[in-house]
């Protein structure tokens, strides 16, 4: 009986670790978005709309919890980090104009080809309409190319800049 006991122990067990493994399925999106964006590290070059080269690079920090995008667009410098945040990914952008956006993308099951993130809020921005980075779309092509869509709101008005990027080999 002792025997008996000891294997239905195991067997629950094996039931409830099947049961979590499952349930982290749920999170496997997520992990999937999580290592494309960690591919990114390195360095990376691109064009401007209106041809003005652009660097970007991409470092892991904080035992790869954390990504930290620099981003040299002619005569600025600006830096995104990127994190897990539950189901989802958060970045916070330290721009130029002085505030702080925060996005969120959750990410859908498949290949990992766009990460579409949305405007949460922000710190230190004056007014809702004043100028401040509403999205960030990432396009994945392959792994030496990608680009960013920058979305600018500012007195209602939306404005799209898109960088296409070439990692530096």
């Amino acid at each position: 009986m002792m025997r008996m006991s000891k294997v239905l122990v195991w067997v629950v067990a094996l039931g409830l670790w099947g049961a979590l493994a499952s349930a982290q399925g749920a999170g496997t999106a997520n992990e999937a978005a999580w290592n494309k964006l960690k591919s990114l590290a390195g360095e990376w070059e691109g064009k401007t709309p209106d041809g003005k080269t652009v660097t970007l690079s991409y470092r892991l920090v904080s035992n790869e919890s954390a990504l930290v995008e620099t981003l040299r667009p002619p005569g600025e410098e600006m830096v995104t980090v990127y994190h897990i945040d539950g189901d989802s990914l958060m970045l916070t952008h330290y721009c130029a104009a002085g505030n702080q956006p925060r996005m969120r993308a959750t990410p859908s099951a498949g290949e990992v080809k766009e990460l579409a993130f949305k405007f949460v809020d922000a710190t230190n921005l004056s007014s809702p309409s004043a100028g401040h980075m509403a999205g960030l779309a990432l396009t994945f092509e392959d792994a030496n190319h990608f680009a960013q869509k920058w979305t600018w709101v500012e007195n209602g008005q939306q404005k799209d800049e898109v960088f296409r990027l070439t990692r530096k080999m």
